[in-house]
C-alpha cells in the first residue's frame, strides 16, 4: 500500500506545480470538525461557503488514508487537495487529531491551526477549567454570538448533547452535557433484548400502536421533554432571556418537537471555525 501513498503524493505535487500557485488564488480553507461518531469538512474561498462534507470518524485512520478520502470528496465537486492554502481543526479524538495534522503538512503544504485553549477566541471562558471545555463547544458559541449577539443557549445534538450558555456580554458561562440521542437508542436496543434497533424517525402519533412506533415516541419526545426541561432549567439560574439555538445532525428533528428551541444554525460549528481562523490566521 505505500507505494500508492507515494504515487499519489507525487502526483498532487505534480498537479500543484503545473496547475496551480496558492498566491495568485484567493485562500481556500478546509474546516474540520472531528466529533465522536462523524466528522464534518467543509470548504471555503476567502468567506464563500463551497461544500461541505459528512464522514464517520474512523480514529484509526492514517495521514495518507485521510488525505486520499478528502482528496476524493473534493475531486467529486471538481476541487483538489492542492488548491487548499489554509486548514483549522476542531477535534475531540486525539489519535486523529495527529493524523490529520500530519495530512495537512504533507498534502496541503500548510500548518493547521488546531482549536484550543492557546488560540485566539475573542470571548472569555468562565469556566472552573477552561481546558476542560470541548473544542466543538467552544467553536459553537464564538459562532452563535458572532450571528445573534444576544444571551444564548446553544445545544449540539451529536454523540453526546451539550447545553452551553453564553451571557449577553459574550462570556461563556457553561452548561450541561447529556448521552445523545443515538447513545440513548442503542442502549436500549443493547440492553432490552427484545427490543429492536429502530430509525430515529417522528412517529404518526405519541401513543404507539406497534413496538417500533413506541420506541420512537419515547425516544424522540422523551428527549425533547429533556431538552425542553434543562433549557427551562438553565433560564431560570441566569439573569437574562436567552435565545435557544440548536445544532448538530439531529437538530432539525429534534426542534420539531421541542418547544423550547427557537432556531436551528445546522452550519454553526464550520462558521465558526472559519471565524477562529480569521482571528488566527
Amino acid at each position: 500500500m505505500e507505494w500508492m501513498y507515494q504515487a499519489f503524493a507525487e502526483q498532487l505535487q505534480n498537479n500543484w506545480r503545473n496547475s496551480y500557485r496558492k498566491e495568485a488564488l484567493k485562500y481556500m480553507l478546509l474546516v474540520i470538525d472531528v466529533g465522536n461518531t462523524n466528522t464534518v469538512l467543509g470548504l471555503y474561498r476567502e468567506e464563500e461557503f463551497l461544500h461541505s462534507w459528512r464522514i464517520r470518524t474512523d480514529k484509526a485512520r492514517t495521514d495518507d488514508e485521510c488525505a486520499m478520502l478528502l482528496n476524493d470528496l473534493m475531486t467529486y465537486r471538481d476541487f483538489e487537495i492542492v488548491q487548499i492554502s489554509a486548514v483549522i481543526i476542531s477535534c475531540v479524538v486525539p489519535p486523529l487529531l495527529d493524523a490529520l495534522v500530519r495530512m495537512s503538512r504533507k498534502y496541503c503544504g500548510v500548518e493547521p491551526i488546531v482549536v484550543g485553549t492557546q488560540i485566539e477566541t475573542g470571548m472569555e471562558i468562565a469556566y472552573d477549567n477552561p481546558q476542560e471545555v470541548g473544542a466543538d463547544r467552544i467553536v459553537n458559541a464564538v459562532a452563535a454570538y458572532a450571528r445573534y449577539q444576544s444571551a444564548l443557549i446553544v445545544v449540539d445534538f451529536g454523540t453526546a448533547t451539550t447545553f452551553d450558555y453564553i451571557s449577553a456580554n459574550g462570556v461563556y458561562q457553561g452548561g450541561a452535557i447529556a448521552p445523545g440521542l443515538g447513545i440513548s437508542a442503542d442502549a436500549l436496543h443493547e440492553h432490552a433484548s427484545k427490543l429492536p434497533r429502530v430509525s430515529l424517525e417522528p412517529p404518526p402519533m405519541v401513543v404507539g400502536r406497534n413496538t417500533v412506533n413506541s420506541m420512537q415516541s419515547g425516544l424522540l419526545f422523551g428527549y425533547a421533554g429533556l431538552v425542553d426541561g434543562i433549557v427551562m432549567r438553565m433560564k431560570a439560574e441566569v439573569e437574562d432571556q436567552p435565545q435557544v439555538i440548536a445544532t448538530g445532525g439531529l437538530a432539525e428533528q429534534i426542534a420539531k418537537a421541542a418547544t423550547s428551541i427557537d432556531a436551528v444554525e445546522p452550519q454553526l460549528t464550520l462558521d465558526g471555525l472559519r471565524q477562529l481562523y480569521m482571528l488566527n490566521r
